[in-house]
């Protein structure tokens, strides 16, 4: 799934490939992909595109006022094309969900693998009218957002802090592979209950976390839109490392499976040497 670094990664790229130019057709191809109706995509037709921006991991393109608002979900990903096909493109079984064709040529598809669709594209006149970009926490990276306001956002938190981490409504923007990232780079549980938390356990977390959003942005800065998975893998320690050493301290990465999803950490580095038990019993191995 993108995260905060990738998606503000696509926000540079698209900045640079599509403020100035004009809009001549966004063409909705799978059914499931379009969650607005009211104004049309036919809107922005013939309009400029005057910003791009980020909410968490939101896309927000502006143009004729209006704000084209894409959401990646978990297997959705943006292609731009220098040459797009002169011919619009049918709804099929394929992974193409979108089509944005700018004026002087060229655009970009939103595409989606998998059979759960979850992909979503938004028209609407304020970002803040889509529920999930006004459910949003505070951004990581954003320069207001010091100790102080890490401290508030966990005010009263008594989850987990993997789960606290992941909770878009908390922090914005941190998903699943850099809520691994940053609990390894804190040396914590990824079970420890945010309440438990002393002050200088706090400070080294929010420390892990700005230092590891901002590495992995700075590493995908630059990086072409079709090359940033990659560029993402390649950076991750052990989200995705099952069985491989830790680059830390050379122990086994080891996982815990959920129904949908896994976490990886370091037993040495994050819980004592201790493996953790499976995640439906919440709790360490004795």
């Amino acid at each position: 799934m993108p995260e905060l670094p990738e998606v503000e990664a696509l926000r540079e790229f698209l900045g640079t490939h599509l403020v100035g130019r004009r809009i001549a057709r966004v063409l909705p191809v799978a059914v499931s992909v379009l969650k607005t109706y009211d104004p049309p995509l036919s809107a922005v037709e013939g309009t400029q595109v005057t910003a791009v921006d980020r909410h968490g991991k939101w896309l927000d393109v502006t143009a004729g006022g209006l704000h084209l608002v894409i959401h990646l979900a978990r297997a959705g990903w943006l292609r731009w094309q220098d040459d797009l096909p002169a011919v619009p493109p049918r709804p099929g079984k394929g992974p193409l969900a979108l089509r944005t064709v700018l004026a002087e040529g060229g655009g970009f598809d939103l595409t989606e693998a998998g059979t759960t669709k979850r992909l979503a594209v938004h028209l609407v006149s304020d970002p803040a009218d889509v529920p999930g970009v006004a459910a949003l926490g505070p951004d990581p990276l954003a320069d207001d957002f010091d100790r102080a306001a890490f401290t508030r956002a966990l005010a009263g938190e008594r989850r987990q802090l993997k789960g606290a981490l992941r909770d878009q409504s908390l922090i914005a923007g941190i998903g699943n592979a850099y809520s691994d990232e940053i609990l390894h780079a804190a040396k914590m549980s990824p079970f420890k209950p945010v309440q438990n938390l002393d002050e200088a356990e706090r400070d080294a977390l929010y420390d892990a976390l700005r230092t590891t959003l901002g590495e992995a942005v700075e590493r995908s800065r630059g990086v072409a839109a079709g090359r940033l998975k990659s560029e993402k893998k390649s950076g991750l320690r052990v989200h995705g490392r099952t069985g491989e050493p830790c680059p830390v301290c050379g122990d086994t990465v080891r996982e815990v499976s959920f129904s949908d999803s896994s976490l990886q950490y370091c037993p040495t580095c994050q819980t004592g040497g201790k493996p953790l038990a499976d995640r439906r019993l919440s709790r360490l191995l004795k």
